[in-house]
């Protein structure tokens, strides 16, 4: 039986941003994108419920839930404190392998997964009026890379620099299916969503409206 996470797709086109910063169109297939959308709503239905986390006392306008570590501004902690209390989901092992495999895809070196251990993921929802403002992935203690997924409506994407907020930045329309992976150099740059594309999803995909992205990280954290 074909594992309908690690079949190939001769579709996807490698191209970096800056160094570092790898995007892979169609790296996910449609069945792949529906097998996943399937556990997101496991995921919705666990111990955590998707919520909208508060920056500086200002609710964000994307819906967040994650597995292995619960993470709230500037932290990570084993149980969503800050939600109702209860331990996130375990981070799954077939998204471990999946992340290994997309910085194989997206550096073209057979070994570049070979230490990447990500053991949290943040699951994004988005609906057709959320943004995300320009911001770094710093709460972390590693500096390992992030692997970023995309399935249903596209989103226009900004990728900036390591140092402002401001230009330098490109904007680059990620849609369902995608890969976007940022490490080395780009690891610290400024990223953000200034746009969501209602009515983009493609079918098939398992999302009829709404973008679902999922970020793998390093924590950095000890396991217990």
């Amino acid at each position: 039986m074909i594992d309908p996470l690690f079949d190939d797709d001769p579709r996807r086109r490698t191209r970096e941003l800056t160094p570092g910063a790898h995007w892979i169109p169609n790296f996910l297939t449609l069945p792949q994108q529906a097998w996943i959308v399937d556990r997101f709503h496991e995921w919705v239905d666990g111990p955590v419920p998707v919520r909208s986390a508060k920056v500086r006392g200002h609710e964000m306008s994307v819906k967040t839930l994650c597995l292995g570590w619960h993470w709230r501004p500037y932290r990570y902690s084993r149980e969503a404190v800050d939600v109702n209390g209860n331990r996130v989901l375990a981070f799954p092992e077939w998204m471990l392998r999946l992340g290994r495999r997309a910085l194989i895809e997206a550096t073209g070196d057979p070994s570049a997964g070979d230490d990447y251990s990500p053991d949290t993921a943040l699951i994004n929802f988005y609906d057709a009026d959320a943004r995300m403002g320009m911001h770094q992935d710093k709460d972390e203690s590693s500096l390992e890379p992030v692997v970023s997924l995309s399935i249903g409506d596209s989103c226009t994407f900004r990728f900036g620099n390591a140092e402002t907020r401001t230009k330098p930045y490109e904007d680059i329309l990620l849609a369902s299916g995608d890969l976007f992976v940022f490490g080395g150099p780009a690891r610290l740059a400024f990223h953000g969503v200034t746009k969501i594309h209602p009515g983009t999803a493609p079918a098939g995909c398992g999302l009829a409206q709404g973008r679902i992205n999922i970020t793998m990280r390093v924590t950095g954290l000890p396991s217990e």
